[in-house]
């Protein structure tokens, strides 16, 4: 019993982490730092670094500037486009530095595992933040942004502190994220077709005679 208590709580770290850092990596980082220096959490070797005063420094300044970021029609996106290629390798890394000291081939298998579910829910993230942008009002928005936020610190804490229930509501997420993922993905076209359009319909040329 002890032994998959054990694993449940190696696997709801891993890929507890791995989730988060898709939607937002310095709410992440932030938080898992805060919970080690606080005594709610002892972190793998490989994780402790992220316990340090210097990473937590860094990581609540980046928070900040995403705050705000992230609460910007088109600018969120903007950051989102970039951060494509900063919260993947970073969810794929932490979920690695999450096993511990176990074997290279399971630190492999968490750090694909990690990858892939960032990856997922980045994609949902700044897909869904591109199909709400093009609401007029901003308020949308916010809300999604600080839900965001809430969600990655409380399921950071879920995942430490309720290992099988975050377990549970991670499978939910991941069969959710499989069937809004394609639909999102009709909807970022239309979107991006849509404003092509409108740049060609801009340089088209206008008021010429038409031939004789």
């Amino acid at each position: 019993m002890e032994a998959l208590n054990q694993i449940s709580t190696t696997l709801a770290l891993t890929m507890g982490l791995a989730w988060a850092s898709g939607i937002n990596l310095y709410a992440t980082l932030f938080t898992l730092g805060y919970l080690a220096n606080t005594g709610n959490i002892d972190l793998p070797a490989d994780l402790q670094i992220v316990a340090n005063p210097l990473v937590m420094g860094a990581a609540g300044l980046m928070y900040c500037i995403e705050f705000f970021a992230d609460k910007m029609p088109g600018v969120d996106t903007g950051w989102d486009t970039i951060h494509t290629f900063i919260r993947i390798p970073a969810g794929a890394m932490l979920a690695a530095g999450a096993v511990g000291d176990l074997n290279p081939a399971v630190e492999i298998a968490a750090a694909i595992l990690g990858g892939g579910l960032a990856a997922g829910t980045h994609a949902t993230k700044a897909g869904t933040r591109v199909l709400i942008n093009t609401s007029p009002e901003p308020f949308s928005n916010w809300l999604a942004s600080i839900g965001e936020d809430i969600a990655v610190v409380g399921g950071v804490w879920a995942c430490i502190n309720h290992p099988a229930l975050f377990l549970i509501a991670l499978v939910f997420f991941i069969l959710l994220m499989i069937w809004l993922l394609p639909r999102i993905w009709m909807g970022v076209k239309k979107v991006f077709r849509f404003i092509l359009g409108l740049f060609q319909n801009e340089h088209s040329p206008s008021g010429s005679n038409p031939p004789h």
